[in-house]
């Protein structure tokens, strides 16, 4: 955890926490460089062997993401019947949920086979990512017809970000590259291109604007967020805390998680597609 110089940090008294195995403990973070600026506390979940630590969000459960978030006709990856759900919003532009993106597949679906389905949903930053929505709007188009063709979308949209900006940053450029990936990945998925063709062309961002609203009722303000059944994980954060924050799910639902191991190394690679 990075904490910028001018901040001052105090760390309160280790108590027992409701999850098996990590204690939390409070950490208070203050600005003493502008006089009446209130102090933030935050509580972290720390295992008891001193090894691990997590950031821990209370979460309001009348906004649980399950609900107020619409997941229906959204792809799933992973097994229907898995007991933990990972719900991602996702900016296709930002280079931190390319980072996390990369983490979850294939990293996480290793470790985790047939335990957890992940669900992704559209916040694109339009005020600094100019070609954001654009992206989600092609990557609806194919998830109107294929789960398959989205996640093969998503996969390289996210791995090739550089190269869709541009050395130019033309927006305009980066939008016809987005429509020439989808029609790709739409052909190799065998969508009906027709379909394909007039969705894109049409560009409605109803869908992603009525998800972008969903994140603000989440007061959610930043990407990527993730919501581990329920449980809070914002920004690019440790892959190590993500799989806490999974452990503590299949623990919650009377699973058991997958033995400790070392964070393997990123390997571009796909995992298996849901509808």
């Amino acid at each position: 955890m990075q904490v910028p110089s001018d901040y001052a940090v105090s760390i309160g008294t280790r108590t027992k926490s409701a999850f098996t195995g990590y204690d939390t403990v409070p950490i208070t973070f203050s600005l003493p460089s502008k006089p009446g600026s209130k102090p933030t506390t935050v509580d972290f979940l720390l295992s008891q062997d001193g090894k691990t630590l997590a950031r821990m969000q209370k979460f309001d459960l009348t906004k649980d993401p399950a609900q107020v978030a619409q997941l229906t006709n959204r792809p799933v990856r992973g097994p229907e019947a898995a007991k933990v759900v990972i719900v991602n919003f996702d900016d296709l532009e930002c280079p931190y949920c390319a980072r996390m993106h990369q983490e979850l597949f294939p990293q996480t679906f290793e470790r985790y086979k047939g335990l957890i389905k992940v669900v992704y949903k559209d916040d694109p930053l339009v005020e600094i990512h100019p070609w954001a929505m654009h992206a989600s709007v092609d990557a609806n188009c194919l998830a109107d017809q294929s789960g398959a063709a989205y996640w093969s979308y998503v996969d390289y949209v996210h791995s090739h970000g550089d190269e869709i900006s541009g050395a130019d940053r033309d927006p305009a450029k980066a939008n016809a590259a987005l429509d020439r990936i989808a029609r790709e990945q739409g052909s190799r998925e065998k969508v009906n291109p027709a379909n394909l063709d007039a969705c894109l062309q049409k560009q409605d961002n109803g869908a992603v604007i009525a998800s972008m609203k969903e994140a603000d009722h989440l007061n959610i303000d930043g990407t990527p967020t993730l919501f581990v059944n329920g449980e809070r994980i914002s920004g690019a954060e440790p892959i190590e805390q993500v799989w806490a924050a999974i452990d503590r799910a299949l623990e919650a639902e009377g699973e058991k998680p997958p033995p400790p191991s070392s964070v393997p190394a990123s390997t571009p690679a796909k995992a298996p597609a849901g509808n």
